[in-house]
């Protein structure tokens, strides 16, 4: 007896301690169904001192939906509930687990991505790009007038005032005038991310291949997923002219007219949700939301068999009687592609929803053999200098006779390929030269001749002030 009454006397004093501890807490009891804390669990707190139990909370959930389901309920009920108020739902939410959301930080002012001095002017970018491409003078006058508009339109953030639509541009021109690098020296002078994409991968939602959005992953991967600075980019889709409507077939045209209507509202301007780090979608891949409103797109494509088209239409003015025009009049005519209308487009296979969000057309001429000779050696990269660079390397000096450099133009001519058919054909001359070289410490200088080039003779090799050939005529 004496240890059951020791024991009782032990519990006592540890419910006093507890009690004290919990500061004298008062145990909670159910307003409804009368049950305390310890028999019916955690309660919920509303105004007026009253408590509820889980259990009774969720019955008048379900009672209340059953009424409601049956068209009995009525709202002024839950005002005329006998001493109970209005619901806190915050605390009631913050009991049953959810945590409570942090409070928003005051937005702090964030620098402009873009400061309208630091963007130069046209003529200076006009300047710059003429440091690197040769010709073109209408193209690169277009496009820095068109980029220079489109930035002032995004630093000076007055789109809600006045309502300036984007100069989306489309470039034709033939293979290897340089589309592509007049881009990505644009991108570099203004020092914004740059994404180049090939529209020959592209294809309708939900078929093998990538989706329209994969551009703007591509843009958003150059920007370091960095949503506000990736819109403000430049995107370059390559090869526009692969997604032309296809002639003359019954099937779902999946990478051809579907494409162009997928991106109208990419062109335009429209929220899209794309994957963080890669290029396709799925669950296991984080989204972000990026505007293309103020991302510039650039469009550039060959158009093959346009010139084509152009003649078609220009030769049905007249075909019979002395003032007709000869059938073959535009066969030779260097500047053949400036003529090119939007109806030409049209016929090529473009929709004209997609060449209405184009506003910028322009063409791009075809390379001669004077500008050949210039792309060799004038531009700040030249071919010539990056070679001269190589042997510079191994204390060779490099030189190219006027003819040599002549007749590396007309054979580039031949091949119809544009500026990349003379990185091909100095590679096939430069071969046995740079192979040669390393082996005799003693060469000094090497001087291309044209005779090298055509076959019927060998460079001049400088070897302390002697001149002897290097390679027999012909090799």
């Amino acid at each position: 007896m004496t240890d059951k009454y020791n024991d009782e006397i032990i519990e006592e004093e540890n419910q006093d301690t507890d009690d004290q501890t919990d500061d004298y807490e008062p145990e909670k009891f159910c307003t409804l169904c009368h049950r305390s804390e310890r028999q019916a669990g955690k309660m919920i707190d509303l105004p007026n001192n009253i408590h509820i139990c889980p259990d009774c909370m969720q019955r008048s959930f379900d009672s209340m939906n059953t009424q409601m389901q049956s068209g009995n309920f009525n709202y002024g009920d839950l005002f005329n509930m006998p001493n109970i108020s209005m619901i806190d739902l915050s605390s009631f939410q913050n009991q049953m687990g959810q945590q409570p959301k942090p409070k928003k930080k005051k937005s702090e002012k964030k620098a402009p991505v873009l400061d309208l001095k630091k963007i130069p002017a046209p003529h200076k970018i006009k300047a710059t790009l003429d440091e690197y491409v040769i010709g073109q003078e209408h193209a690169k006058k277009v496009m820095s007038v068109a980029v220079y508009n489109h930035y002032k339109r995004v630093a000076t953030d007055t789109m809600d005032e006045i309502a300036i639509e984007k100069s989306n541009m489309l470039m034709i021109g033939p293979t290897g005038c340089g589309k592509t690098y007049l881009v990505k020296t644009l991108a570099k002078l203004l020092d914004v991310p740059l994404a180049i994409a090939d529209a020959t991968s592209l294809t309708e939602a939900g078929y093998i291949g990538d989706d329209i959005e994969s551009v703007v992953s591509k843009l958003l991967a150059a920007a370091d997923n960095d949503v506000e600075k990736a819109e403000h980019g430049i995107i370059f889709i390559d090869e526009i002219d692969k997604i032309a409507k296809k002639k003359n077939t019954n099937q779902r045209d999946v990478s051809g007219e579907a494409v162009q209507q997928g991106m109208l509202k990419l062109l335009e301007g429209s929220d899209v949700e794309v994957p963080i780090g890669a290029n396709s979608k799925n669950a296991m891949v984080p989204l972000t939301t990026v505007n293309t409103r103020n991302i510039l797109f650039i469009c550039g494509g060959a158009f093959p068999d346009l010139e084509n088209i152009i003649k078609e239409r220009l030769n049905k003015q007249a075909s019979i009687g002395f003032y007709a025009d000869l059938k073959d009049k535009y066969d030779d005519d260097p500047n053949l592609l400036e003529k090119v209308t939007v109806d030409d487009l049209r016929n090529f296979g473009m929709i004209p929803e997609f060449i209405g969000r184009l506003p910028i057309i322009f063409t791009m001429n075809g390379l001669t053999e004077d500008m050949m000779v210039q792309i060799l050696r004038e531009p700040r990269n030249a071919i010539l200098k990056q070679y001269q660079k190589l042997l510079a390397l191994d204390e060779v000096k490099l030189e190219f006779e006027e003819d040599a450099l002549r007749a590396i133009a007309a054979k580039a001519m031949e091949k119809h390929t544009g500026a990349r058919a003379l990185r091909a054909i100095l590679e096939e001359y430069m071969l046995d030269i740079m192979y040669e070289i390393p082996k005799d410490d003693n060469i000094g200088e090497v001087v291309i001749t044209r005779g090298y080039i055509e076959g019927n003779g060998g460079p001049k090799i400088l070897l302390r002030g002697q001149e002897v050939p290097l390679l027999e005529s012909g090799k």
